[in-house]
């Protein structure tokens, strides 16, 4: 029996661009920019000869048998080896699903560079993590994720695409900052996908805004831009609007998770408690997380 553990870290979008190539999915993707998370997702995945192949894929203890973008992930590895094997895959999530917290491509990731570790498939990370790209583009489940998650970081992802094909740059040290989020639902990605009107609105602004972070990404930059594209593209709830208000005027500027029912801001450490004091009247747990510089590892 042979096994492996990766980590890849979570994600909030702040703000992209749209970007299709419908030749090579491999060059589809976005531009964008946003935030690595210390909580992500961990998979675990062990293998084992069998007389006949079977497998079975859980997230978070409970087996699942719609894991769309881990069965698209597996289905590639089987197709490359034709030995039958019993596989079991563990998904461990620490952040909110469907949310807009990059679980989707996280998991992806995490999934297909320890099935090619567990199953000795002779794929190099970079081609193990296009495969990861490729099963989350056809699945509709995001377009960057996969790409922010290889690399981790506080950045801007100004080529779309696949590793090795994307291009991005990162903050030089984010270690002075947090994030808070707060979690209020969940928004289905691939039917915000599905939206021509939204599709539109997001294309308008997100090109421009990603070239002015590209040229200088600070904190107080990346908000205010985030900001402006949640306003433009009108997915802004109830709950989410509420956290708008109460601290746009205390001057910590809150943003919205692309996509997902989740107001967050990243600020400096020293804030951090008295943001958190601020929050009190909201009827929502805060959640405070570090920022991830390592990107996706074998653990």
């Amino acid at each position: 029996m042979s096994s492996a553990h990766v980590f890849a870290p979570g994600h909030l979008t702040g703000l992209f661009q749209i970007c299709i190539d419908l030749e090579d999915p491999l060059k589809t993707g976005a531009r964008g920019s946003g935030i690595s998370l210390t909580d992500g997702v961990h998979t675990r995945v062990k293998v084992e000869s069998s007389r006949k192949p079977s497998h079975s894929i859980y997230i978070n203890g409970e087996e699942m048998i719609d894991a769309n973008v881990s069965e698209n992930v597996l289905s590639k590895y089987l197709s490359m080896i034709h030995d039958p094997y019993n596989i079991l895959i563990h998904h461990t999530i620490e952040t909110p699903i469907t949310a807009g917290f990059g679980s989707s491509g996280g998991g992806a990731l995490s999934l297909s560079l320890a099935l090619n570790k567990a199953m000795e498939a002779g794929l190099s990370r970079t081609e193990a993590s296009q495969l990861a790209h490729v099963a989350e583009i056809e699945c509709k489940t995001g377009l960057g994720s996969v790409f922010a998650a290889d690399h981790g970081g506080f950045g801007v992802l100004y080529e779309p695409g696949a590793p090795g094909i994307g291009a991005g740059v990162l903050m030089e040290d984010p270690s002075g900052l947090e994030v808070i989020y707060l979690y209020f639902g969940p928004i289905h990605t691939k039917k915000a996908l599905s939206n021509p009107e939204l599709i539109v609105k997001i294309n308008q602004i997100g090109g421009s805004y990603v070239d002015e972070l590209h040229g200088d990404l600070t904190q107080e930059r990346f908000l205010k831009y985030a900001r402006k594209f949640t306003d433009h593209i009108g997915l802004v709830t109830p709950d989410v609007k509420k956290v708008f208000d109460l601290m746009d005027p205390e001057d910590y500027i809150f943003t919205m998770a692309m996509f997902g029912d989740v107001a967050y801001t990243v600020q400096p450490k020293g804030d951090i408690d008295k943001i958190l004091e601020l929050l009190d009247p909201i009827n929502c747990e805060p959640k405070v997380c570090g920022i991830d510089k390592n990107g996706t590892v074998f653990l």
